[in-house]
């Protein structure tokens, strides 16, 4: 049975792996809400099976389906994919559900944040979001690992590690009022040293232009091995991605991670602008409370959210001369991993991507190490 834990996973000796850390398997959520996924969520259904069938090819994947789904998502699922009941609000398991600690035992447990939709009534995606932040108590009850229950608001994808002591993050999301209001920016730094069990953390200030999680770290800038990073990034000054982009370089060329590294920095570029088409925008039921999907919007398109599983790097494509490039690029930081793209457009449509809707669990039983290149 799960233990709920009232220490903090620094003061029992476990931090977060990073993701190129060997896993015991994947999570998802399947999506289904009419008034966030086109043509009743059956795109995205299909944008989602073709993420689990890749991810699978390195690792075990487990979907969670609600009920009225779970005949559905079997039979357009892998073979190989496990399914399991549960109920959620929605599809976005990287963000609401559960963040994995080890030990240098390789022991595992699991930190379940709170969790208020982006932003709950002030600038929330969605109400309600209630069965949303039970996902991680569930998650982490099925593995039946001890849990710690800060808090603390935290989205997974608003945070990227390195394993060996630095965590990404940006102002944007962490310091936003409608996260954690009480608390200053030394105080959150204290609450992600104590849950993640990291040392330093690399502050930048915004996000991908026109995020709607309020600037998540994992769309815009990823440890991809100890000392160095991926950017997302466009030469195009007249982009209102560039500056920020520009800004972020300009800080991650002065940081130093835990182990006192300078950090290696390589440019993702990003496609060109990808908006919402009249008809993606009709295919979507309008709901008071939700946020409208409305033709002509652009969507915050980028490579680096991709995910890291054992053996392969699962990278969205979106029919892009940026695509091919994207995917070198990833072949060369991960040479022992296979690059596997996947149509990402419809998950993009619901507001994230590929690393948005996975969730790693490290592998445990044994000595833990940093698996990085050299």
């Amino acid at each position: 049975m799960s233990r709920l834990l009232t220490t903090t996973p620094r003061a029992d000796g476990f931090h977060m792996p990073a993701e190129w850390e060997p896993h015991a398997g994947c999570w998802m959520l399947w999506p289904e809400r009419s008034d966030n996924w086109r043509g009743g969520a059956k795109p995205a259904q299909h944008a989602f099976a073709a993420v689990a069938a890749a991810i699978v090819q390195g690792e075990p994947v487990t979907v969670c389906v609600s009920p009225a789904q779970y005949v559905i998502a079997r039979e357009m699922l892998v073979p190989a994919v496990r399914v399991v009941e549960m109920t959620s609000d929605d599809s976005w398991i990287r963000d609401c559900g559960p963040t994995f600690v080890i030990d240098a035992a390789g022991c595992v447990r699991g930190v379940d944040w709170k969790f208020n939709a982006w932003g709950g009534l002030i600038g929330g995606l969605y109400f309600p979001w209630d069965q949303d932040d039970l996902v991680g108590e569930k998650v982490i009850e099925l593995e039946r690992d001890d849990r710690y229950g800060p808090d603390f608001i935290l989205e997974g994808g608003s945070i990227d590690v390195d394993g060996q002591g630095a965590v990404l993050a940006t102002r944007e999301c962490l310091l936003n009022a409608n996260r954690n209001p009480g608390l200053g920016e030394g105080e959150i730094e204290q609450r992600l040293r104590d849950y993640l069990g990291v040392e330093t953390v690399i502050w930048l200030d915004q996000g991908v232009y026109l995020d709607e999680t309020d600037g998540h770290v994992d769309n815009l800038c990823r440890f991809v091995a100890p000392g160095e990073v991926v950017l997302t990034w466009t030469d195009d000054m007249t982009d209102p991605q560039w500056a920020r982009s520009a800004a972020a370089l300009e800080i991650l060329t002065r940081a130093r991670d835990a182990q006192g590294r300078s950090l290696r920095v390589h440019k993702l570029r990003q496609p060109a602008p990808v908006t919402i088409t009249a008809e993606e925008a009709a295919g979507v039921d309008h709901v008071p409370g939700t946020l409208p999907r409305q033709a002509g919007d652009r969507m915050a398109a980028s490579y680096v959210n991709f995910y890291i599983a054992n053996g392969v790097v699962v990278v969205p494509a979106f029919d892009d001369p940026q695509d091919a490039p994207a995917q070198a690029l990833l072949a060369k930081l991960f040479p022992d991993r296979r690059i596997l793209p996947v149509a990402a457009r419809e998950i993009l449509l619901g507001g994230g991507n590929i690393h948005c809707i996975t969730q790693q669990e490290p592998a445990g039983g044994g000595s833990v190490t940093n698996a990085g290149r050299a």
